[in-house]
């Protein structure tokens, strides 16, 4: 077939401007993007999606302000590539800010094309990626970039908890545009080349004549140890989107999707005799929770979230028989695992998040109880220890739950026990159930008796015998077993294979009203 000429010159044209939109800013913003260690939006987007899977939609929108010379300014796709494409096969929505074209700043146009995918991936159930490095609202388009960033917040909202959102921060985020990755699910960033602020280091001196550096008031390494604004940090570009990848691949696509199962070799019946002697025989004596983790779970595979804030409390995703479950777990090695304001506010939200996209909850369990000071007091830990608590209270998933050694007190009832409707508890023959360690209960029943320490001692394994073991927990039901360590992934295994069918609803409500 014979091509009119008519219609070469159309295939021209839009040849034309596919690679003016491709090139983005120009060979030269290109260049300084590479000269940063950062990559393009376009190869940040071959990167995250499978070969050939991109599906770009937009390409050629344009802004339409007038104002400051914009209307000679004009370039095909107005600062963001949008689409989708696959993950491993598996279908995902996707923004790539083009911090080539007006430093990524947002305009009505951009927010346009953000909400639009955003629109299309909750209709079909998909996750929603954003890949963010912008300057924020772009100033020549006035209100309507502030009417943009709105839109797409009330999209952030709309979509909590019916597909998941993912925020990977590669560039500059300020001032509003950092409430939409606030409303995301996850937040990752990239070391030495992403920040997060609501007001910049010039207005920050300004105002409290503090001096500081944009690393430091917003870097990746503030907001993943300090605040818990962000999730992980990564080293550079390359690294934040192959883990992104690896990453995606635990979550399901929707609320209405199963996560995906991966047909693994690891047996559910593989024994780990190491498990026998993980808890020292000094119950003042840490140990390493991780270790247990990786013994039981797939391939020893956990995908850890927020490693380096509120450590003391132990979050992420891994496998057991090939489906996704969610850990929460006390790390004796962090306060000993006492529960304080950071570490219950980080389990409460990933607990919700399980909750929502239906991942069965793993809790392992060593708390001595909730941090004690005037600092926590002050700090409200009765509101934000209540967040873990409702969560852990509210969630409808199934919920399996291991006791390893101390649950003492509130803390006990805390980490998801028989009593919030655990549907599967275990302990180990060393856990210690009991309202608090022996010690401490015998100087408060026996204050007006006791004189001497060997009397304190003698009382304190009394209460010892009595009442730091599982059996008295289990004598009530409160433990559905007491479990030999080296058994564990077979018990959980089974118990995880048995729940697969339950089925339990809350009461109707519009919402509930956790205690924020």
């Amino acid at each position: 077939m014979v091509l009119t000429r008519a219609m070469s010159d159309i295939l021209r044209r839009l040849d034309e401007k596919r690679g003016a939109a491709r090139t983005g800013g120009g060979a030269r913003r290109i260049k300084a993007q590479h000269d940063k260690g950062k990559l393009t939006a376009r190869e940040r987007i071959e990167l995250l999606l499978d070969p050939g899977s991109f599906e770009e939609w937009d390409m050629f929108v344009e802004h339409r302000s007038q104002d400051f010379g914009m209307a000679e300014q004009k370039i095909p796709g107005d600062g963001v590539v949008t689409g989708y494409g696959t993950v491993n096969g598996r279908l995902v929505f996707v923004f790539s800010q083009d911090f080539t074209v007006f430093g990524g700043s947002l305009s009505e146009a951009h927010a346009e094309k953000i909400c639009k995918i955003m629109d299309q991936a909750m209709n079909v159930g998909a996750p929603i990626i954003g890949l963010n490095d912008s300057g924020g609202a772009r100033i020549q388009d006035g209100v309507a970039s502030l009417a943009g960033y709105a839109e797409v917040f009330q999209r952030n909202v709309l979509a909590s908890g019916v597909v998941p959102q993912v925020s990977l921060i590669m560039g500059p985020c300020a001032g509003g545009a950092v409430y939409s990755p606030a409303m995301t699910d996850f937040i990752f960033m990239v070391k030495d080349s992403s920040y997060m602020f609501v007001t910049g280091p010039d207005v920050v001196k300004t105002v409290t004549h503090e001096t500081v550096t944009q690393e430091e008031l917003g870097g990746a390494i503030t907001h993943t140890t300090r605040s818990g604004v962000a999730d992980l940090a990564f080293e550079n570009d390359v690294e934040a989107l192959l883990e992104l990848r690896r990453f995606i691949d635990f979550l399901p696509s929707s609320n209405r999707a199963p996560a995906p199962v991966r047909q693994l070799a690891d047996p559910r019946d593989r024994e780990e005799p190491s498990l026998d002697t993980l808890v020292p025989g000094n119950p003042n004596k840490p140990y390493d929770m991780k270790e247990l983790i990786a013994k039981i779970v797939d391939d020893g595979d956990f995908f850890e979230i927020q490693p380096n804030y509120a450590a003391n409390i132990l979050i992420g995703f891994a496998r057991m028989e090939g489906g996704t479950i969610g850990i929460v777990a006390n790390q004796p090695m962090v306060l000993a695992g006492c529960l304080d304001i950071d570490s219950a506010r980080k389990g409460a939200r990933f607990v919700r998040f399980c909750d929502c996209f239906n991942i069965p909850i793993v809790t392992f369990v060593d708390v001595p109880g909730f941090l004690p000071g005037t600092a926590q007091e002050y700090g409200a830990i009765i509101k934000h220890g209540a967040k873990l608590l409702f969560a852990f209270a509210e969630a409808t998933v199934p919920k399996v739950t291991l006791i390893t050694r101390k649950a003492y007190g509130g803390a006990y009832d805390v980490m998801s026990s028989k009593h919030l409707r655990g549907d599967v508890n275990f302990a180990w023959p060393s856990a210690e159930i009991a309202v608090m360690g022996p010690k401490g209960a015998v100087e408060i029943i026996f204050r007006a008796d006791l004189t001497d320490a060997a009397a304190i001692e003698a009382r304190a394994q009394e209460y010892r015998e009595k009442f730091a073991n599982p059996f008295v927990a289990a004598s009530r039901g409160f433990i559905d077993d007491v479990i030999q360590p080296a058994t564990t992934r077979r018990r959980l295994c089974r118990a995880l294979a048995m729940l697969r069918g339950k089925q339990l609803q809350n009461p109707w409500k519009k919402h509930d009203n956790i205690p924020l």
